[in-house]
């Protein structure tokens, strides 16, 4: 596989988008809330207008990764209010591409940009059950510093809340 190259997203790679998030949704996620709300929060978070209005954000920035001609990720950070940290809206890798360095890329991209910014935290959420995520943050040195009950389309779920400095 090629190293991964990252750049902002535009509204020509939704679809790629779209299915490197249903893919990834169902691999990390089935077995935490099940198939049923993977498909939902899809259906809701992915559809084609929402992730264009996502893509043109002016508060924050939306990449993609690419190896092999092929979107194999995404990130999704936005801006924080004033002394509030960022947020990791969201990161996913294309299954058959987790170990292969496209999450790295994208993280590293999105923590850059926030620094030029002169954020200095960034957050994110992520299911307790989800042990890829978890796995990743963690080695990238994210604590969590909330656990949290969560509902999603039906399911319950624990969620962790975890931050770093930057």
């Amino acid at each position: 596989m090629d190293d991964p190259t990252v750049r902002s997203a535009t509204p020509d790679d939704v679809a790629d988008i779209r299915r490197v998030a249903r893919e990834s949704w169902h691999a990390a996620h089935d077995d935490v809330i099940g198939t049923d709300a993977v498909e939902s929060a899809i259906d809701e978070w992915y559809d084609v207008d929402s992730l264009a209005e996502s893509v043109a954000r002016d508060d924050g920035r939306f990449l993609v990764a690419c190896a092999d001609d092929d979107v194999a990720g995404f990130a999704q950070a936005v801006l924080g209010d004033e002394g509030e940290p960022a947020w990791l809206a969201r990161i996913y890798v294309a299954p058959d591409r987790w170990g292969d360095g496209v999450g790295t890329a994208l993280l590293d991209r999105i923590e850059g940009w926030l620094r030029g910014e002169g954020v200095d935290r960034l957050r994110l959420a992520v299911m307790a059950g989800n042990d890829v995520g978890n796995a990743f943050y963690e080695k990238r040195g994210y604590a969590v510093v909330e656990e949290r009950e969560q509902d999603l389309f039906a399911a319950t779920f624990d969620e962790y809340v975890r931050e770093t400095e930057l």
